[in-house]
C-alpha cells in the first residue's frame, strides 16, 4: 500500500493533485535575474576550537507579525550577513567580504532571533505521516538518492557533482564549529553488495597460494583457518540479515562555507534566516543531483505542498520521506507541520514544477529544513517545523560558492 502511494505521488503530474480551479500553467519554474554577489577581500582568521556541542534547535525566533515591525535591512547590513567563513579540512579558516550588485531593495522584512529559552517538544504532530523508503527501486533512484547523511548527525542534499547543501547549525552553533566538524564526512546512499565479501576472500587466498604458504599443515595454520571459518559464518549471517538495507559510502569534506549571518562569533545570536551551509567534497560523485531553485510564494506551490527526505534519528539507517502543506511564510522562512525528528535537519526541501521550455515536470530545492522552533505569531508562541527559503540573494551566494565566481549565477 505504501509503495502504491509513493508511485502515485512521484509519477502523477502535479496539477492532478490540486484543486481543479488552479491551472497547470500557474505552477512553473520561471527564470529571473538575480542580484550579483562578488567576492571583495579574503582574510585569514585564527583556527576554530571545534568545541561546540551539536544542537538541532536554535533560539526562539521573531515570527511573522513580529518581523513587520523591523526595518528593511540596508545594503551594508546585507553585505555583512552574506559575507562568509570558509573552514578547510586542515583546520584553517578564512573570512571573505562580499559586495552585492544589481539589488533592488524591496519593502519586505527580515527575521531576527531573540534569546528566549527553548522548549522541547516532539517534532511529529498527531499521526505520524512519514514514509520510510525501504524499496531499492526508490532508494537508489532520483530524487531519494540525492539525500546524504552527515557525520555530525544531520542530513543534507546533493546539489552538484561535488557539493552538499545542509543547515549551518549542523556544523556551527553560531559561535564556534561543532565537535567532529573538523573531520566532517558525508555518507552517500548505496545498497550493500551481496557478493563483495566472497570476492575479497578469494583474491586474498589466490595471493597466498601464488606466494606459497610455508605454514601449511602446521597447528598454528589449522587454528587460524578454523577462526577464519567462524568469522565467515558469522559475517554471512549478518549479511543475510542486512540484505536490502542501505549503507553509506563516506567521503571527507574538503571545505565548508557558512554565511556571517549565522557565524557571528561573539557579536550576537545567529539569525535563523541564514541557517544554511555548503560542503565541498574531496571526491566528486557520479549520482544525479538536484538543482537549486528560488523559493516561490505559497500560492505558486502546487497545493501549497513541500517535500523533503532525511535520516530521522528515531529510524536508524532509514531514509524517511514526508510531504505537507506550508502553514505560513515570511520573506526568509517557511512554517509548516511536516512530521520530522532530529537527524532530518539539513534536508533539502523541494518542489516539483513544470519547466516552461521543456514542458516536463522538474524538481528543484527551494529551502533547507532547519528544524523545530517556537516563533512569535500575533504575540503568541507557536511551534512549527521551519525551513529557510532560498531567496534570490541566497541563490546568488550558494551559486558563488559552487562555481567560485558569479559568471554562471545571473539567473535562477
Amino acid at each position: 500500500m505504501e509503495n502504491m502511494l509513493l508511485w502515485l505521488i512521484f509519477f502523477t503530474p502535479g496539477w492532478t493533485l490540486i484543486a481543479g480551479s488552479e491551472m497547470e500553467q500557474d505552477f512553473m519554474w520561471y527564470l529571473r535575474r538575480v542580484p550579483r554577489i562578488v567576492s571583495e577581500r579574503t582574510f585569514h582568521l585564527t583556527s576554530p576550537a571545534f568545541q561546540a556541542d551539536a544542537k538541532m534547535m536554535v533560539n526562539t525566533v521573531c515570527g511573522i507579525e513580529c518581523q513587520k515591525e523591523l526595518p528593511t535591512p540596508s545594503l551594508s547590513e546585507l553585505e555583512n550577513y552574506l559575507s562568509y567563513e570558509t573552514v578547510f579540512e586542515n583546520g584553517t579558516r578564512t573570512l571573505t567580504r562580499v559586495k552585492v550588485q544589481d539589488l533592488v531593495l524591496e519593502p519586505t522584512q527580515n527575521i531576527t532571533t531573540k534569546g528566549a529559552s527553548v522548549r522541547r517538544k516532539r517534532q511529529v504532530y498527531g499521526t505520524d505521516s512519514r514514509f520510510s523508503i525501504l524499496d531499492k527501486r526508490f532508494l537508489t533512484n532520483f530524487p531519494f538518492s540525492t539525500a546524504v547523511k552527515l557525520s555530525t548527525g544531520c542530513s543534507g542534499i546533493l546539489i552538484s557533482p561535488q557539493h552538499v547543501l545542509t543547515a549551518a547549525h549542523c556544523v556551527h552553533d553560531g559561535r564556534d564549529y561543532v565537535k567532529g566538524s573538523k573531520k566532517l564526512r558525508v555518507g552517500l546512499l548505496k545498497m550493500r553488495n551481496k557478493g563483495g565479501g566472497k570476492k575479497r576472500r578469494g583474491a586474498k587466498r589466490s595471493r597466498r597460494e601464488a606466494s606459497g604458504d610455508r605454514r601449511e599443515g602446521t597447528r598454528e595454520h589449522l587454528q587460524e583457518r578454523a577462526k577464519g571459518g567462524r568469522r565467515r559464518k558469522q559475517s554471512g549471517r549478518g549479511q543475510r540479515a542486512s540484505e536490502g538495507r542501505p549503507s553509506f559510502q563516506w567521503t571527507r569534506v574538503k571545505n565548508t562555507h557558512i554565511p556571517k549571518g549565522w557565524a557571528r562569533g561573539g557579536s550576537g545570536d545567529a539569525a535563523l534566516d541564514y541557517d544554511y551551509a555548503l560542503l565541498e567534497l574531496k571526491r566528486a560523485h557520479k549520482k544525479k543531483y538536484m538543482e537549486l531553485g528560488i523559493s516561490p510564494t505559497i500560492k505558486k506551490m502546487p497545493g501549497g505542498m513541500i517535500h523533503f527526505s532525511g535520516f530521522d534519528s528515531d529510524r536508524a539507517d532509514q531514509l524517511v520521506y514526508r510531504f505537507c502543506s506550508v502553514s505560513d511564510e515570511s520573506s526568509d522562512l517557511l512554517y509548516q507541520y511536516c512530521d520530522a525528528e532530529s537527524g532530518s535537519t539539513g534536508s533539502g526541501v523541494y518542489l516539483r514544477l513544470k519547466d516552461p521550455d521543456k514542458k516536463n515536470w522538474k524538481r528543484k530545492i527551494i529551502a533547507v529544513y532547519s528544524g523545530h522552533q517556537w516563533v512569535d505569531v500575533h504575540g503568541v508562541q507557536k511551534d512549527y517545523n521551519v525551513a529557510v527559503r532560498i531567496t534570490p540573494l541566497k541563490y546568488a551566494q550558494i551559486c558563488l560558492w559552487i562555481h567560485g565566481n558569479d559568471a554562471n549565477c545571473a539567473y535562477g
